[in-house]
């Protein structure tokens, strides 16, 4: 399981659910399970069946995984497998490269449309950036900087870290 920019975790089965292909379901720290999607039964849908291994949250908040199987399309023989992409409605995020960091060590911040990004703070402090790409900024943290989140502001709107970062001594 993933635990979410939201705080739940989210998780696939195997096997199981309405149509017996699998499914992709939620867990809110309280215990509640919810259901998200079921997969198809067999390797005739789209969609695939069997989730394999963990799911992915991008930093765009949709989730990403895999299916061993997949609707045969006449250039593959078996286990040709399907990449799937679900929405839950989750917000974007940054992540940093690495969760720890000295004062004054350069820190890469990976998100979705970052360019004309105007600031980043480490917990409130701000910080000297440079905008590499659409996906990737680095930043130095700044002097007097302690552990929290990471922000980034964004022509979009405010960025948050997924996790908070940790100013090392």
């Amino acid at each position: 399981m993933v635990r979410a920019n939201d705080g739940d975790f989210y998780g696939t089965t195997g096997g199981a659910g309405t149509n017996i292909g699998g499914t992709i379901f939620k867990i809110t720290p309280s215990g509640t399970l919810t259901t998200l999607y079921s997969f198809c039964p067999n390797d005739v849908c789209a969609d695939g069946a069997s989730p394999y291994a963990s799911l992915i949250e991008a930093t765009n908040g949709d989730f990403y995984g895999t299916t061993p199987f997949a609707y045969p399309d006449h250039t593959c023989s078996q286990f040709c497998g399907t990449i799937f992409s679900l929405s839950v409605g989750l917000g974007p995020f940054v992540e940093t490269q690495t969760a720890s960091g000295k004062l004054g060590a350069p820190v890469n911040i990976l998100g979705t449309d970052l360019t004309g990004a105007t600031s980043v703070s480490f917990n409130g402090t701000m910080a000297v950036f440079e905008v590499a790409s659409s996906s990737l900024i680095t930043a130095t943290v700044p002097a007097g900087a302690t552990t929290g989140k990471v922000e980034v502001v964004t022509l979009n709107g405010t960025l948050s870290s997924n996790v908070p970062f940790r100013v090392l001594p």
